[in-house]
């Protein structure tokens, strides 16, 4: 039946006995919010860590004294 197992059924006649029918809605409701702001930052962090990396490239190329612009002894000639 719609893929629910009797352990489904028993844990939501739990949910239902704790909380009681007029807090399980609020309870989804706290619940979708919490999951939702979660993915969120995750994203916000992965996006920002995207976005230093080429920065950072660049900085470290552009310095001077930086190991990327210092000839290796084999190409010293």
């Amino acid at each position: 039946m719609f893929g629910i197992s009797g352990e489904h059924l028993l844990i939501l006649g739990i949910v239902l006995l704790i909380f009681g029918p007029r807090r399980l809605p609020e309870l989804g409701n706290t619940l979708g919010k919490a999951i939702r702001n979660f993915k969120d930052a995750i994203s916000g962090v992965e996006e920002a860590k995207f976005r230093k990396l080429p920065d950072e490239a660049q900085k470290t190329e552009a310095q001077p004294g930086s190991a990327a612009n210092q000839a290796t002894p084999e190409t010293r000639t």
